[in-house]
């Protein structure tokens, strides 16, 4: 793969001097272009071998384009916010918004190159860990994101050759140290895996561009070239007119019954059981947030469900029983204009607790296969791809001991109307009930069926949905309470 690389490229100082001014002024262009549509983000990763040049590319980019409108991110030791929370966490953080350009010198392929090298992985974890880099490359570029991919590669004579240089210099010799030797040593073993990898990674959307790095000249002008290329290639290209897509034909089971049908919505509880429930378990969960286990994991709590299911009353009902440091309540409405200059997963991977932290969502990334679905404010192939998506979200975070709750909150169409009602005529709860909560009722049936299809493809073993029967309020907190304190004590015995 990298003998191509290989063969000594060379430009002048006379070619390199002559090209470079149309290079710059047009990458400008091109840069200002992107500015001012804000069509989609750009992200280049520059990977590769140790004194290839990839400081040195990133500091030309940063001269030949306005740099205020490039966001440059260098790879760095783990910080303690960091561990807290899983791999990609740091890289989602650091996103480009469309319009503008993300610099990344190691990447979320930096730490499974390494640790496959140093043989703390397999290479079956090596592969599977390559999978999740792909599906999440393949969801940036469905979002409308750019990924240039640009490995700058050295022979092994030139790489140690470079390495003496600039251990010799004195300007430079705080570059190097020890573990740059060491990865030299098993230059053999790292060019064996970098290939695995780039191989396994390489796909139409976002293919890896391989560079000598040996010459700085033509490395520069060579990657100046290919993101000129690409960029004006994505910006001049037609927009494909927008087709609206009819909903697909609603899904049934074999009986005709949808889950939501299955639901007993007539359980209740007294109100004196209710109090005595409601005291057990709100000591029990206190006692577990305060367990010497509980900083080892995260809490990531969802609460769905139908408008004016009681949502709100059996979040309440968790928080009083928690310490208000270690918690934080999540309100998802419509995105902002930062959030929508995101790709979707974006504002919800940015709330992420730390370790002895629990996160609440009240609603959640579900309402892209939920509202977003029904009210057609997003695509059918966007929502279908959504499922996955979401799966993939939520693996990562319990591979990463969070705890994920997942409530769905269901009451019959009788008692909504009951409580839009009541709602209506109560002056302290007026501002619950709106014009569109209103307009989602007219859609009962499509709301109802999408709910069947969003448990029956997102509710996994390691992140199971707890469907709630919430017309009687006391069952459906004692429900949600009890769900919580189990799930919490078991992951807590784990540890």
């Amino acid at each position: 793969m990298f003998e191509s690389a290989e063969l000594g490229h060379k430009l002048t100082k006379k070619v390199y001097k002559k090209e470079l001014p149309a290079l710059r002024e047009a990458l400008l262009d091109a840069q200002l272009d992107l500015l001012q549509s804000k069509k989609f983000p750009v992200i280049i990763l520059l990977a590769g071998v140790d004194c290839a040049g990839k400081g040195e590319t990133m500091n030309l980019l940063h001269e030949w384009m306005d740099p205020r409108h490039i966001e440059s991110h260098a790879l760095r030791e783990l910080t303690d916010e960091e561990r807290d929370r899983p791999p990609m966490w740091r890289y989602w953080r650091d996103l480009p918004p469309t319009g503008k350009i993300g610099i990344f010198i190691g990447s979320w392929y930096s730490a499974p190159l390494v640790d496959n090298v140093h043989g703390r992985t397999k290479n079956a974890e090596l592969d599977q860990q390559l999978d999740r880099i792909i599906r999440f490359e393949t969801m940036l570029c469905n979002e409308g994101a750019l990924i240039l991919k640009f490995w700058l590669h050295l022979s092994e004579k030139q790489q140690k050759k470079q390495l003496k240089k600039l251990e010799s210099d004195p300007k430079t010799r705080w570059r190097i140290n020890e573990s740059d030797w060491k990865n030299f040593k098993m230059y053999d073993r790292f060019r064996t895996v970098s290939e695995r990898m780039l191989r396994n990674t390489s796909s139409p959307q976002a293919p890896w561009t391989i560079v000598e790095g040996a010459d700085a000249q033509y490395r520069s002008l060579t990657i100046g070239k290919a993101i000129l290329e690409s960029l004006r290639h994505r910006l001049d290209a037609p927009e494909a007119p927008k087709v609206e897509e009819p909903l697909p034909p609603m899904l049934t089971s074999i009986d005709g019954l949808q889950i939501l049908q299955t639901l007993d919505l007539t359980q209740k509880i007294s109100k004196n059981d209710y109090k005595k429930e409601l005291e057990t378990l709100q000591g029990r969960l206190n006692r577990l947030s305060r367990h010497k286990n509980f900083d080892k994991i995260s809490v990531v709590a969802v609460f769905e469900g139908n408008d004016a299911a009681g949502k709100g009353g059996s979040i309440r009902r968790i928080t009083q029983a928690l310490d208000a440091r270690s918690y934080r309540i999540i309100p998802v409405a419509a995105p902002t204009e930062e959030e929508r200059a995101q790709p979707y997963m974006w504002r919800f991977w940015r709330h992420l607790p730390r370790r002895s932290r629990v996160a609440i969502f009240d609603r959640s990334w579900y309402g892209r296969v939920l509202v977003e679905r029904v009210e057609g404010f997003c695509s059918h192939a966007d929502w279908m791809r959504a499922y996955g998506e979401i799966n993939d979200f939520e693996e990562q975070l319990v591979r990463n001991r969070t705890v994920m709750l997942k409530f769905w909150l269901s009451i019959s169409k009788e008692e909504q109307l009951k409580r839009f009602k009541e709602r209506e005529k109560i002056g302290f709860k007026r501002f619950k009930i709106t014009e569109e909560d209103w307009r989602n009722r007219e859609k009962w049936e499509q709301y109802e069926q999408a709910v069947c299809d969003m448990i029956d493809r997102t509710s996994t073993e390691i992140a199971p949905w707890t469907l709630v029967e919430a017309n009687d309020k006391g069952h459906a907190r004692i429900k949600v309470l009890k769900t919580a304190c189990d799930r919490i004590e078991q992951a807590l015995n784990k540890q």
